[in-house]
């Protein structure tokens, strides 16, 4: 846990603050206490296979696979921070004579899919191709609605549909990043095919780290306020994420859910992210084809 957050936390793109300033607060307390509280929600949701996250981008890898082969394309699976490692997924690749990275980030931002140009450097070019966000390509949307749609059918519907995105801190967006503007687009695609009115469903961003403003409005107390409006049931869906992992598996799983329900929520629905869905393996070799 410490070796993860350490990559994790010293780059630069994702703690946007002067490394000499930071990196001595790094070593010096963050990683000295976070990694023990981080280890206890992660143990929360921790599966006999190992990380949820891991797990589900392994079985994604495998299927995707599967679906391309019949176009002789070969898939490897990589992690940004951890193994396996990007380099070591392209070295499965060699041998190929065009590559296409697929980061997992449906919308775009410096602090996710340019670090995975960083890591790339000068190997991007015509025979590498880095595929910048899918945020709106139809069949990622066709995945979230299916998805969306079966919870319904299983379930019914909520009260309202809250669809809850990673945050980012306000200062990157009012630099240029196009990361809010394109959570936005998804969400209000995503609505359109589901036929839901402006009051049925809510966008929020979670995952704040800091004191510095983030993005709002913000999951927790969006929920906690609807609860004391006398929400009922909400549903909660997370389509900035591909796969479940600590920030849907506990933070809305676990804790938003505590915090729906002791504001007065009477019922609380995480919905589970795209995972192995076969309409999200489909889609992924559409977009891969798209790009290649």
């Amino acid at each position: 846990m410490r070796s993860y957050l350490a990559e994790f936390l010293s780059d630069p793109r994702v703690v946007q603050i002067p490394q000499w300033l930071w990196l001595p607060i790094l070593h010096g307390v963050i990683l000295r206490t976070r990694p023990g509280r981080s280890a206890k929600k992660y143990a929360a949701i921790w599966t006999p296979e190992g990380s949820p996250l891991a797990v589900h981008t392994r079985r994604q890898a495998l299927l995707l696979g599967k679906i391309l082969a019949e176009r002789s394309i070969k898939v490897a699976q990589a992690m940004r921070y951890g193994e396996p490692s990007i380099r070591a997924g392209l070295a499965q690749l060699s041998d190929c004579g065009e590559i296409v990275v697929l980061p997992l980030y449906p919308q775009y931002s410096r602090s996710t899919t340019e670090t995975i140009r960083d890591v790339l450097g000068t190997s991007v070019g015509p025979n590498l191709k880095v595929i910048d966000s899918f945020h709106d390509h139809p069949a990622y949307i066709t995945a979230l609605a299916a998805l969306v749609q079966r919870h319904w059918a299983a379930h019914g519907k909520a009260d309202r549909l809250v669809m809850s995105f990673h945050g980012l801190p306000r200062r990157a967006i009012d630099q240029g990043d196009p990361y809010q503007a394109q959570c936005l687009a998804t969400a209000k695609i995503l609505a359109g095919v589901l036929r839901l009115a402006p009051a049925d469903y809510l966008i929020t961003f979670q995952s704040r780290f800091g004191a510095a403003e983030w993005l709002q409005p913000y999951t927790e107390p969006t929920l906690i306020e609807l609860g004391k409006q006398g929400i009922r049931r909400v549903d909660v869906v997370c389509p900035g994420f591909v796969s479940d992992c600590l920030e849907t598996l506990e933070e809305i799983g676990i804790e938003a859910r505590k915090a729906f329900l002791g504001a007065g929520g009477k019922e609380f629905h995480a919905l589970p992210c795209l995972n192995e869905a076969p309409e999200w393996i489909v889609a992924m070799a559409k977009i891969v084809e798209t790009a290649s």
